[in-house]
């Protein structure tokens, strides 16, 4: 597996990376079990909540160094890059508030004596990233981890290697021990042998649909946990009384935010009759409004999608809806620019027997719908194998919650595009996934309650 990083702008080759050796992954195997029996006790919390208060002031004082790397690797927007940086911070500052109050033993109350459970690290985890976050995917399962005491081997996305190894540099910087987190690059098969190892406990994955079944059925093999954030369709329901200036506003973010590769970013627009006309227009100007260019440039507002590959991806699934009848009303032209750039395209009439129906577009591409009652509107939205995020927007804040409780999903949110936040827990149902990253959610995927029981004597 070739990790190499190519500024999708550019096209240019900035770095190479060499294949860890299975020696080397020995060796960091035995050093983050080392590592897991220091702690296992539950001992040196107070130093490990120093660490991470260290790394939030690193990336901070390092911000606009750490989002260059990242937007040479992937290509997103500098703002966005400088944003992530800053979310993943934030994740410093949150954990380290709670990890006392995590970690607390949890009483249980029973007449029949004294219970209590233990909230324990359980060892070493493999941790399988993807490349469109390149620092937030790494620092969601990290630092809950790393403050729990389990240390964490990374294999991240061999298109962003040098935001990988500028993240976990920066950990060492903080002052983590050897074996805290180990950035490999190594490919599957050596994945695999990682998570049969006796010492890895669990994996965590976010990436592709193919991705987590291999890793999640290698992890099954042998018996070790895993959580899995497998991507979305995510639905985007309009509601008849909905406000179209404050809509207008929310979709640039809604589809477009990172080029639109986001897992939670609305995918399916779904649009009352009364309204659809008049939001085909309003997305129409918004999608014909972008500026493509550099993304270190401030007034650039659409990055190049992450690779060439992705590019053509998505440029297939296109052309196989409009093949099967679907409409262009806005984009699928080509982009007079050397970048990765992918014109942003608005599609319509997609049937259900659309091969492209159930399929996630991970993109710039806009899919709407139209719908005539609300539980049509519902219907349409369930009607998915994925169940990541969803939103649901109408000035009746309470007619808009009930909708969202119909929703087979993960998380929804009410007049809002996605969103990610430290306290609140990240994951979904169906082929998106499970498990759930972020919060005490999160915090606690790969902890053992331990039970303590002492009946009456």
């Amino acid at each position: 597996m070739a990790y190499k990083t190519i500024n999708p702008y550019t096209n240019e080759v900035e770095h190479e990376y060499s294949q860890a050796t299975n020696d080397e992954i020995e060796k960091t195997l035995a050093a983050a079990h080392a590592l897991y029996l220091k702690w296992r006790d539950g001992s040196e919390l107070v130093e490990r909540k120093q660490v991470i208060t260290r790394l939030g002031e690193l990336l901070r004082s390092k911000k606009h160094e750490m989002a260059e790397i990242m937007t040479r690797d992937m290509g997103k927007l500098i703002g966005e890059s400088e944003g992530e940086v800053e979310l993943c911070a934030s994740f410093c500052d949150y954990y380290v508030q709670r990890a006392d109050q995590f970690l607390a033993p949890t009483p249980i109350y029973t007449a029949s004596g004294n219970a209590y459970v233990l909230h324990q690290a359980t060892g070493v985890l493999m941790a399988v990233e993807p490349w469109n976050f390149p620092f937030y995917q790494i620092a969601r399962v990290f630092i809950p981890n790393f403050l729990a005491g389990n240390p964490m081997i990374l294999k991240d996305a061999s298109n962003c290697p040098t935001s990988a190894q500028a993240f976990a540099d920066l950990v060492k910087e903080a002052g983590a021990p050897e074996g805290s987190l180990t950035n490999m690059f190594i490919d599957y098969d050596q994945v695999g042998a990682i998570i049969a190892d006796k010492r890895v406990q669990g994996v965590c994955l976010t990436g592709s649909e193919r991705g987590g079944q291999a890793v999640a059925t290698e992890a099954a093999k042998n018996l070790k946990k895993s959580t899995m954030e497998l991507g979305g369709n995510d639905a985007f329901i309009v509601l008849p009384d909905a406000d179209m200036d404050k809509l207008a506003a929310i979709i640039p973010a809604a589809r477009l935010y990172n080029a639109g590769q986001v897992c939670t970013s609305s995918k399916r627009f779904i649009v009352p009759d009364n309204l659809y006309d008049e939001f085909l227009k309003r997305a129409t100007e918004i999608f014909s409004n972008v500026k493509m260019g550099d993304p270190m440039d401030p007034a650039t507002t659409l990055a190049p999608m992450n690779s060439e590959k992705a590019k053509n991806k998505l440029q297939k699934q296109v052309d196989l809806a409009v093949e099967n009848g679907a409409k262009v009303v806005y984009g699928n032209q080509p982009v007079d620019l050397a970048g990765q750039f992918f014109m942003p395209t608005i599609l319509t009439d997609i049937s259900r027997d659309n091969p492209i129906f159930d399929q996630e577009m991970f993109g710039p591409v806009m899919s709407v719908y139209k719908y005539h009652d609300v539980q049509e509107a519902i219907d349409l939205a369930n009607d998915s194998s994925y169940g990541l995020g969803n939103t649901v927007f109408g000035k009746n804040v309470s007619e808009a919650r009930k909708v969202a409780a119909q929703i087979d999903t993960g998380m929804s949110w009410i007049n809002s595009g996605w969103a990610s936040l430290p306290e609140l827990p990240f994951g979904g149902v169906k082929h998106s996934g499970y498990g759930r990253e972020l919060a005490e959610q999160g915090f606690k995927s790969f902890v053992n309650d331990h039970l303590v029981y002492e009946p009456e004597a």
